[in-house]
């Protein structure tokens, strides 16, 4: 089954580009296309993509009001943003909106395309060059909320520690399940336990917190 995707891009260059080079793939098929925030909101609600791939700058509504949108209403719908800004403040701000990965335009096609499948898996999908930025961001964030924490504060059990790694390296519930020979459910009752001790109740920063001190 082909990975079904959304190009949004103000512009058209862009668009065309990415959608003949991704149309090669034989297992990728580009559904649609849109030229700004409500095109690429209305196109997500008609046609359910796997992926949306999208400019953190849009006109008539911005990328990352579009993916608190999209994922409110298609929360299927893997929202990857594509774009040439590696600032953190818009890092930060569409990592928390729900998308799950922050590309920058001078992506290599093989990369782009690994990172897609990436996404379709449940994996958080960024270049070292966005996750230094975003790193300096949370730091920022962290730095205010605890100057003095350590992972031994968290208190984690021994089996929480395993899971917090796991995570951290991106494994989804089923992999981890799979791993550790635990159901899903009992994955899922670590999990809100180690939210409810860091904290943080959404996957994507909880795992970007998590890796300040597993990786």
């Amino acid at each position: 089954m082909k990975i079904r995707i959304i190009i949004a891009d103000d512009q058209s260059l862009i668009r065309d580009g990415l959608k003949t080079v991704l149309d090669l793939e034989d297992d990728l098929e580009v559904i649609g296309t849109a030229a700004n925030g409500i095109e690429a909101f209305e196109a997500v609600k008609r046609l359910e993509p796997d992926i949306l791939l999208l400019d953190i700058r849009m006109p008539e509504m911005d990328g990352v009001e579009c993916v608190r949108n999209v994922k409110s209403v298609c929360s299927r719908t893997k929202v990857i943003m594509l774009t040439t800004f590696n600032d953190d403040e818009y890092i930060i701000s569409a990592i928390a909106a729900g998308a799950c990965g922050y590309l920058l335009k001078d992506i290599e096609v093989e990369n782009l395309i690994e990172a897609i499948h990436d996404a379709v898996e449940d994996k958080l999908v960024m270049p070292p060059k966005v996750v230094s930025k975003l790193a300096e961001g949370l730091s920022k964030v962290v730095s205010k909320k605890s100057e003095h924490i350590t992972a031994e504060q968290f208190d984690f059990s021994d089996r929480e520690k395993e899971i917090v790694k796991m995570m951290a390296q991106g494994f989804n519930n089923r992999q981890i399940s799979t791993v550790l020979y635990i159901s899903e459910g009992t994955v899922r009752n670590y999990i809100s336990s180690i939210y409810s001790k860091i904290g943080i109740s959404d996957r994507t920063q909880a795992v970007l917190y998590l890796k300040e001190y597993f990786m």
